[in-house]
């Protein structure tokens, strides 16, 4: 095996929660980055009391204290890019969009956690409002998935040339790249979108079988801030991510009486 230097391995950040049952937030996140062979450095927002089923418990940490934590890995790592997950509180928000501004972090991914896959409103009311007109412009990318896309357009979207017109008004609004996942649009095919500098992009698949989808969204925005960190174009990061999921959910191994996604850094080995 090829040993890289330092200077060879991009450093991304994650700023997300910690999640106790290790399918999203931090611990998936660094899963995700470890296949795409990056250095993965973390700020940890809040705290959850979780597994695949249900979220019971979300105790964020100060905006001071996660200021401090992207400050520490700054100082000491050139970061190449960075995303971020669960923010939770205005308070968050702003910090991290500060800090991203402070540190000069060359590339941004929002990953905009507002509603679980059950449905589950995990972003305050408040935070809303700050995410969109603090963080977003900050960001090179946002990946909204359907029930986001919907906040941030303010109308319904009920089929993939809607969710076409959804990423296209977010990306022109924002001036950002809009990824809008299409995975919860029903059909045997997921669509999904990328709108940037212009520029549509549409992907086609069939729907992986997959009985649980838990932490696809981390699973996505991870491997798209590695694969921008490693070099990649937008276009191709998007796509190499998109086929990232899917080994990820093909791969799934049964643990208890869940099939959670399965990093596997064979899996990727060609995405990177």
């Amino acid at each position: 095996m090829t040993r890289l230097s330092n200077a060879d391995i991009p450093v991304v950040l994650t700023v997300s929660g910690s999640d106790s049952g290790g399918g999203t937030g931090i611990q998936g996140d660094l899963k995700t980055f470890a296949s795409h062979n990056v250095f993965g450095a973390t700020a940890i927002t809040c705290i959850t009391a979780q597994n695949p089923s249900k979220i019971y418990r979300i105790e964020p940490l100060s905006p001071d204290l996660v200021t401090s934590q992207i400050t520490a890995v700054a100082e000491a790592f050139p970061i190449s890019a960075a995303k971020t997950g669960l923010l939770y509180t205005a308070g968050i928000i702003n910090a991290v969009a500060q800090a991203d501004t402070a540190q000069g972090i060359p590339i941004l991914v929002v990953d905009p956690v507002m509603v679980t896959s059950a449905g589950k409103r995990v972003l305050k009311p408040d935070a809303v409002d700050a995410l969109l007109t603090g963080l977003l412009p900050a960001a090179r990318v946002v990946t909204p998935n359907l029930h986001e896309a919907e906040i941030i357009c303010g109308h319904p979207i009920g089929d993939p040339s809607d969710l076409a017109k959804a990423a296209q008004k977010i990306s022109e609004k924002y001036d950002v790249a809009c990824i809008a996942n299409g995975g919860r649009i029903p059909g045997e095919t997921v669509v999904d979108i990328l709108y940037d500098e212009g520029q549509l992009e549409i992907h086609e698949a069939p729907r992986v079988p997959a009985s649980e989808t838990h932490g696809c969204g981390c699973a996505f925005s991870a491997a798209l801030a590695a694969n921008l960190a490693n070099g990649q174009l937008m276009k191709d990061a998007f796509i190499n991510a998109i086929n990232y999921v899917r080994l990820a959910l093909e791969s799934a191994p049964q643990v208890g009486p869940h099939s959670p996604l399965y990093y596997r850094a064979e899996s990727s080995a060609s995405m990177v």
